[in-house]
């Protein structure tokens, strides 16, 4: 059986970057798109980063193009977005796939790891799931769940 660690993503810069990487932190993992009604959670996610990535957290961010088109631009144009519109510093990975059978290896396992109300597959832009120190993911949250919504049940994963 897989585990969250056996995964590797490309950063936008197009780094292999191996989930191993973020091993003992809890981590909140988001798929994200640039033109949608809840880009603006961009701020509220990297506000609970700033705030308590010290104590070993961390965003991770996969923009998808795959709802309304709502992600349309390249890796360098995601990221001068999300840096100039949000300052942006956690983890943002290149463009994926979240369903069907071009998906990220990675959200077919969080996607049978926690299933959503309407079945497994993702509904939209900004669903977040939350995954404990050990790697396992603890929680699915839809995209109405404001990042701010989330701290309290982070914190105490810390």
């Amino acid at each position: 059986m897989s585990g969250i660690y056996d995964f590797t993503a490309q950063s936008l810069a197009g780094e292999d970057v191996p989930l191993k990487r973020y091993e003992g932190q809890v981590l909140l993992i988001v798929n994200t798109a640039s033109a949608c009604g809840f880009t603006p959670q961009y701020k509220g996610l990297q506000a609970l980063h700033e705030a308590l990535s010290p104590r070993g957290f961390a965003v991770l961010g996969f923009p998808c193009n795959q709802f309304g088109a709502q992600e349309p631009g390249d890796a360098k144009q995601i990221e001068q977005f999300c840096e100039s519109k949000y300052a942006v510093t956690f983890p943002m990975f290149a463009k994926i796939d979240v369903n069907g059978g071009s998906a990220h290896p990675l959200y077919n396992y969080l996607k049978s790891e926690k299933s959503g109300l309407l079945g497994s597959s993702i509904k939209w832009n900004f669903t977040k799931f939350l995954v404990n120190r050990s790697g396992k993911v603890v929680a699915r949250h839809a995209p109405t769940a404001t990042p701010e919504s989330l701290k309290k049940e982070i914190e105490a994963l810390l």
